[in-house]
């Protein structure tokens, strides 16, 4: 029997679900979709879309979410009404896995929470950062709203293959870095087209010691380099996480030895520090001892980025036993209602509220400008969410700085961008 060309992870996954032996870059593919997603912005479109369609019934009541999670609770009428849409929606078509209120949660942290995004799976989101479930070893992207009418719709999907740009990561982790600042190196690195429609594939000795939070981080701000997905290949960490939560069987793919890769790139991440990315774009990264003193007015820790129980322990560590600065608005964004009650459970609470902060419900909030953080003219903001593109949170003229969880706690301790170590002691 003839062996197959080698391929990567993701040459694989799409192959696999295009009931093709092979595919190579640049092949169109019609693939079948494990699992759909749409939040309560992107999600009434696609429901007027599917209606338009004209069929009566959804491809699986079981392989799609509705998520309420960007403008809730409702902000605004308009915010109430988009909800009722997915509300209705979800009723009509016995839809089983529909989020609001207090079952709700940041669409991408929650999904892999409860199981429901798996290794090997195909999924698309009608999100950006739908890219986030990568770090599962998925093939996993957004899409627009009408393509999620489709797939809500028949199940399926096509795809141009894209090529793969492996990225390897070795050396020793240096005191208060994460996957954040892998990341936003990264993106610094290579830019915010240095992946145009590519796989980011991320490995290496470094990779492997990272957490699965550091690790859905860097799949996530997959597409702010222009990647159309981002991808780990699942180890033990990532099994450990998704056992004991998977809703289905599950299967794990492996790149070949012999894959080709349109190009790589090697850090050596004991040069890599905590990072800042100033504005307007993730990739004006920078060491956060070389931007200089900026002060600030807000500080956001939270996001499908880094609203993670780690995210913040991290920043409870910091701000334990301290006061942020007078001038600094401080508002803490767990990811999920489980997150939430973790934090509550080890009285990380405390800590924030002791130090000033301001605690949200799960709701993707202000980092796109929504609610709940909302940044006026002049004012800026560090926040550990993935873009500061201009007028993202707020105001045009207003100033995002991206940033890990431990470099946005310090920076709320001080009125200004820090080092964690201004703050506390060395790790």
């Amino acid at each position: 029997m003839a062996k197959t060309l080698p391929m990567t992870m993701t040459e694989k996954i799409l192959a696999a679900h295009a009931g093709k032996k092979y595919v190579a870059p640049g092949d169109l593919i019609d693939a079948k979709i494990d699992f759909a997603l749409g939040n309560d912005i992107t999600a009434p479109l696609a429901i007027q879309a599917f209606n338009e369609i004209g069929v009566k019934k959804v491809f699986h009541r079981d392989r799609i979410a509705l998520v309420a999670d960007h403008f809730t609770p409702a902000k605004d009428i308009l915010s109430a009404d988009n909800c009722k849409t997915l509300r209705d929606f979800a009723k009509a078509h016995r839809i089983t896995y529909f989020f609001e209120a207090g079952e709700a949660g940041i669409e991408h942290a929650l999904l892999p929470e409860q199981g429901l995004v798996l290794p090997g799976n195909v999924v698309i989101g009608a999100d950006s950062h739908t890219c986030t479930y990568g770090a599962l070893g998925a093939f996993a992207t957004g899409v627009g709203s009408t393509d999620l009418a489709g797939v809500m719709a028949t199940g399926r999907l096509w795809f141009k293959v894209p090529e793969t740009i492996q990225l390897i990561y070795h050396g020793r982790i240096n005191p208060w870095v994460s996957g954040k600042d892998f990341i936003l190196y990264t993106i610094g690195d290579i830019g915010v087209d240095g992946a145009l429609y590519q796989a980011m594939e991320f490995c290496g000795e470094a990779i492997r010691k990272l957490p699965m939070s550091s690790r859905f981080t860097m799949a996530n701000m997959a597409i702010e380099a222009g990647g159309k997905n981002g991808i780990f290949e699942p180890d033990e960490v990532t099994l450990g996480f998704i056992k004991p939560r998977a809703k289905r069987p599950f299967r794990i793919y492996r790149t070949d030895p012999e894959a080709h890769y349109s190009a790589i790139r090697e850090y050596d991440v004991s040069k890599i520090f905590p990072q800042v990315s100033l504005p307007h774009l993730p990739s004006n990264a920078k060491d956060v001892r070389e931007v200089g003193r900026i002060e600030i007015d807000q500080v956001v820790i939270g996001s499908c980025t880094n609203g993670h129980l780690d995210d913040l322990r991290v920043a409870a560590r910091i701000l334990r036993g301290k006061k942020i600065a007078p001038s600094v608005r401080l508002i803490i964004i767990p990811a999920t209602p489980t997150i939430y009650r973790q934090a509550l459970k080890e009285k990380l609470f405390e800590v924030f509220l002791s130090a000033g902060a301001v605690i949200s419900p799960p709701t993707c909030g202000p980092c796109l400008g929504g609610h709940m953080g909302v940044i006026a003219q002049g004012e800026r903001a560090v926040s550990t969410t993935n873009r500061n593109f201009r007028g993202r949170m707020g105001h045009a003229k207003s100033e995002v700085y991206l940033a890990g969880p431990a470099v946005a706690a310090a920076s709320a301790v001080k009125g200004r961008i820090c080092h964690p170590e201004e703050v506390v002691r060395r790790k």
